[in-house]
């Protein structure tokens, strides 16, 4: 059956997951794109729908077919593929990690937490604890992340639920006021903390501390990006644990 009206009650809950509200309520979230979506089925993402239009149907069994206007109407993308997946969102319980990891204190941009997350994935921090960031959940966050997101555990919580669950674990904050991260040996197990955009790490984080690094910098620089900062730190990190 081809769904051709915007009307119909699936179609009207996908629409509803650009807002973080109903992504949190319906526990859903959305991957768009012919090579996203296929690396979403092989991470073995709980999927509840697939939907396509029927010029991308091919090789999807069992999915929703829709017309391409009412694709466009829930497609976040400026030029769609036509296919696109409905994810259940992973509650993970917050845990002590077992490897090293990353705490994200305040990231506000989805580009920047979706851009860490795929980072990470990259270097192997399989464990991201979030504090009061922007949803990595979101269209754009999901985007960034270039299939990141399926192959991390996202942990988000309070301060407290979070430092708890890393207590124990040494803290390596991103600091202007740190020691050079080149030269800074990194123990074998750590979490390394970055900042917000602009305000940077929570001072009961920065307090919290075992450790603060900083990437050297011109003086004609003030600052990096917040998810540059975080890849070269991890990579960075990675090369430097003690052996």
């Amino acid at each position: 059956m081809l769904i051709t009206s915007k009307s119909n009650p699936l179609i009207k809950k996908v629409a509803s997951l650009s807002d973080k509200k109903f992504r949190k309520q319906i526990g859903l979230y959305v991957v768009e794109g012919l090579k996203t979506v296929n690396e979403c089925i092989l991470a073995g993402c709980q999927i509840e729908n697939i939907i396509c239009t029927e010029a991308a149907a091919s090789g999807f069994n069992g999915a929703v077919i829709v017309s391409e206007s009412v694709f466009k109407s829930i497609s976040s993308e400026v030029t769609p593929q036509g296919v696109m997946a409905i994810v259940r969102i992973p509650q993970n319980k917050i845990i002590k990690p077992e490897n090293r990891c990353l705490l994200l204190d305040r990231l506000q941009d989805p580009g920047n937490l979706g851009t860490v997350i795929r980072t990470a994935n990259a270097a192997g921090y399989e464990d991201i604890y979030l504090i009061n960031c922007t949803d990595p959940y979101s269209p754009k966050a999901v985007r960034a992340s270039m299939s990141g997101i399926f192959f991390v555990n996202l942990y988000q919580g309070s301060k407290e639920e979070i430092l708890t669950a890393l207590n124990g674990v040494p803290l390596i904050c991103a600091d202007m006021d740190g020691e050079d991260i080149f030269s800074f040996k990194a123990p074998k197990r750590f979490c390394l903390c970055v900042g917000n955009e602009g305000a940077g790490i929570s001072k009961e984080i920065k307090d919290t501390s075992d450790y603060k690094v900083k990437i050297p910098m011109r003086e004609t620089c003030e600052s990096l990006n917040a998810a540059v900062s975080a890849g070269i730190a991890m990579y960075t990190l990675n090369r430097n644990i003690e052996r």
